[in-house]
């Protein structure tokens, strides 16, 4: 068998050759009829509707009825092995499928896409398992053939029928028939296939368009342009899979698939830029390294010389050219001169971070250390929705128990203002822009988006730091996934003095102090989640959520400093947060972590844990959401009272956003309107008040009375 660097072909099987023979030697429990038949299936094209995927074959049959089945509205169906139904079987009464025990996916099964199927067989039931998940179950209520029932499985044999093999095409992956307690779920995890696929946030020198067009500047040596794109071999999770294989690029036309000609120059319609030498992209493979390939490229061919057709960009691995799951195309490319204006009503595509992170990219400022004051601002939070618009709640003015303190913090910043406009214009300037940015997405950073009392802007100048000053201004500058990609990729390598000194530059340019805590613990973060992923996850780049609850329940108590574990209802709000299901991958897990870590170690400050700790009254009543916090809020018979709060950690605030981890008061207002307030308090992070407690704090503003009580059942 050929082997191609750990790859063999016998794993992907064509879907024209797959044979599932349950012959047996013995006469063991196997025989029963019981069974369940897992494998991945991707299936590149069907030239018509309904379609047998398999059928099923018995020698005392003359007929072959379904197993599974592609029905006219392309969803898959599975029907009972042969002794289960006696009266489909009768050839003097034939009787049509749709009046047969099936049972059916709700959706259309995906084409072109890696897809686990498991069919589970017993004498009672069966059942449709798709991507690990129970998509259907029948109970078995008609009369059973009792002379194929008594041999069993000995004589099925389950294959694609001869009539459909030149319409269905497809691939197997990973076939196993698994018998009595083994798991569908671990078959699905264990052996995912792979594919390949663009990572578009690789993406260097492209325009997309409205119309999700890219548009490349092409042409002749003088004017066309160098564009990037990486391509990766993932498997069907979306983990990185490193393989040692060799890619190459090719164009072609984006209506008909059949390649681009040459110029009429006789120059190679698509240029491969190695070490500012080009060369034809079909005679420069490039090596997949870690499961990446980057390519520089050019295109040579235009787009109106070719009658104003689009291009597409296809990469394959040359030696598996026969498995299309090998294989992936670019958006549709208009390749355009330098003289055109390429850039109305479109976006410039940018190299940056490989992996996205979501996060608002508002910033709020905060007091500095010495400060004790608690400052409160309104929330622009997004619910996490199927809509993609942001909801704006709370448009009312702080806290009246701490307007004199904001008062006073402002006089101060605009007189040190004055004086660091005296002593350094050019820091100033720099920082004019940030701010600006800052201020955009959340009025929390409107009037005093600048450093706060007790923070000299001059020392923080006097500061040498180890970090450049470039490094520093693309964090200020970055939107959340960039700071995300910087500050991890320094935080491995950086001391924690080094973090302090890049946190305080930070705050000092982009005029939000508490920056500082989320560049504070990266190194933390960063090192512990990298140690609790390995510690579950082996090699494999994805893991089974419950068992994955264990180890993050400890880590949580131990980061909290806290002996109460999370309920049900927190993890349910951690997974939705992670984006996963039974299955999580390793971007699910540091979404998750990134959201979790902050808010852990809010936790475990002396001033919120004991509140934590509390259950009597239940000061916080764990990870809720927006809307689970506004419909206890509101109740079955209405509005609570006014003045009746909950607090809560806002879901949509994630590392390194500098209000994550801070807790959000809901409450709701005297105008019986529901409000929601950010706690942004410094002193959390330090000694509390000896004098007052947060919570007499919250007690004392009379826009807050009573404690609200979070319940499923809203009551209270």
């Amino acid at each position: 068998m050929s082997d191609f660097s750990g790859m063999e072909e016998r794993d992907y099987v064509s879907l024209r050759n797959l044979k599932v023979d349950f012959t047996r030697e013995d006469d063991g429990e196997e025989g029963d009829g019981c069974f369940a038949l897992c494998f991945w299936i991707y299936i590149d094209g069907c030239a018509s509707f309904p379609s047998s995927v398999l059928v099923q074959k018995h020698p005392d049959v003359a007929c072959n009825p379904p197993f599974l089945y592609l029905d006219d509205e392309k969803k898959m169906k599975l029907f009972p092995l042969l002794f289960m139904y006696k009266e489909a079987l009768n050839p003097d009464n034939l009787i049509p499928l749709t009046e047969v025990l099936s049972i059916s996916t709700e959706t259309e099964f995906p084409m072109k896409k890696w897809v686990h199927v498991g069919c589970e067989v017993s004498m009672d039931f069966m059942r449709l398992h798709v991507d690990g998940e129970i998509v259907g179950e029948n109970p078995f209520t008609c009369s059973f053939n009792k002379d194929l029932h008594e041999k069993g499985l000995k004589n099925i044999c389950l294959a694609c029928p001869d009539e459909n093999k030149d319409k269905l095409h497809g691939y197997v992956h990973g076939l196993g028939v698994l018998f009595r307690e083994q798991s569908i779920k671990n078959h699905y995890v264990k052996d995912p296939p792979l594919q390949l696929a663009i990572d578009h946030s690789s993406a260097s020198e492209i325009e997309e368009g409205s119309d999700s067009v890219w548009s490349i500047v092409g042409g002749k040596a003088s004017c066309r342009r160098i564009f990037s794109l990486d391509i990766v071999l993932l498997d069907a999770f979306g983990g990185p899979v490193s393989k040692e294989l060799e890619a190459v690029a090719s164009l072609l036309y984006a209506d008909n698939g059949v390649p681009v000609e040459n110029t009429t120059d006789s120059e190679p319609p698509l240029l491969m830029n190695c070490d500012g030498i080009e060369y034809a992209s079909r005679d420069r493979p490039c090596k997949l390294i870690n499961g990446r390939a980057s390519f520089k490229l050019k295109i040579s061919q235009l787009s109106s010389k070719c009658d104003n057709r689009l291009f597409q960009i296809k990469f394959d691995v040359p030696r598996l050219r026969k498995y299309p799951f090998l294989e992936t195309l670019s958006l549709p490319i208009r390749c355009v001169s330098r003289g055109r204006n390429t850039r109305t009503a479109s976006i410039t595509l940018r190299k940056s971070s490989g992996r996205t992170y979501y996060g608002n990219g508002c910033e709020s400022p905060i007091p500095d250390d010495a400060s004790m004051q608690l400052i409160t601002n309104i929330v622009r939070e997004a619910k996490p929705s199927p809509s993609s618009k942001r909801i704006k709640l709370g448009q009312d003015v702080p806290f009246a128990m701490f307007k004199e303190e904001v008062r006073q913090a402002n006089k101060v910043h605009h007189s040190r203002a004055w004086t660091v406009n005296q002593d350094n214009t050019h820091a100033i300037s720099m920082k004019r822009k940030p701010e600006d940015h800052c201020g955009t997405e959340n009025n929390s950073c409107a009037s005093d988006n600048s450093e706060a009392t007790n923070s000299d802007p001059r020392s923080v100048l006097s500061v040498s730091s180890p970090i450049s000053d470039l490094i520093i201004f693309k964090y200020c500058l970055g939107g959340p996934a960039e700071k995300c990609h910087l500050l991890k990729e320094i935080a491995i390598s950086a001391t924690e003095e080094q973090l302090a000194d890049f946190a305080k530059q930070v705050s000092l340019f982009s005029g939000c102090l508490h920056h500082r805590h989320q560049i504070k613990m990266a190194k933390r973060l960063v090192e512990e989640g990298i140690q609790v992923w390995t510690s579950i996850s082996g090699n494999n780049h994805h893991v089974l959520w419950e068992n994955l609850v264990f180890i993050i329940n400890e880590q949580f108590m131990k980061i909290a400093c806290s002996t109460r574990p999370l309920m049900d209802q927190d993890l349910e709000c951690l997974r939705r947060i992670a984006g996963c299901r039974d299955v999580v991958m390793q971007v699910d897990f540091e979404r998750m972590w990134s959201w979790l870590f902050p808010v852990a170690f809010t936790l475990s400050q002396s001033a919120v844990n004991a509140m934590w700790d509390s259950m009597s009254p239940a000061w916080i009543d764990g990870f809720i959401t927006i809307e689970e916090a506004e419909s206890t809020l509101q109740g079955p018979g209405g509005l609570q009272d006014p003045g009746t709060f909950l607090l809560r950690f806002p879901t949509s605030r994630s590392w390194p956003h500098p209000d994550a981890g801070n807790l959000v008061v809901t409450y709701v207002d005297s105008d019986y309107t529901i409000r929601h307030r950010l706690l942004s308090f410094d002193f959390i992070h330090s000694s509390p008040s000896k004098d007052t407690t947060l919570q007499e704090l919250l007690l004392h503003e009379p826009k807050l009375s009573r404690l609200g009580r979070y319940s499923l059942d809203f009551s209270m």
